[in-house]
């Protein structure tokens, strides 16, 4: 227990073999973890270059990030991948349970391949 009290939250993130991403109020990437940025074909610093906007193909552009993350909670959400091609994901509620939170910690489990399948 002494050794999970002392570890910092960002190496807990970074360890998950699940994708994970923060994302700030303005739409800037404080966090990915290095599952997703496979997931997109990008590395994690590459990742925090980008705006949502940039990876979250199908959003609402006029919305507050934070609110329209918020609202696709536990919904197949599309991002773009590096290459251009779109990655299908089921996204998480937000680990950050205050409503007034500025940031929203989402993971994310590719259903891509799946769906592709049961679609043909």
């Amino acid at each position: 227990m002494a050794l999970l009290k002392e570890l910092p939250a960002l190496v807990v993130l970074e360890r998950l073999p699940v994708p994970v991403l923060a994302i700030a109020e303005d739409g800037a990437i404080l966090f990915a973890n290095a599952a997703f940025a496979d997931m997109l074909g990008y590395t994690a610093e590459a990742l925090k270059a980008l705006n949502f906007r940039d990876i979250f193909h199908t959003m609402p552009p006029d919305e507050p990030v934070v609110s329209v993350v918020r609202a696709h909670a536990d919904l197949i959400v599309e991002l773009l991948h590096h290459d251009k091609s779109i990655v299908r994901a089921r996204m998480s509620k937000s680990a950050l349970l205050r409503g007034d939170d500025p940031v929203v910690l989402a993971t994310f489990q590719d259903l891509t391949e799946r769906l592709w399948v049961e679609e043909f």
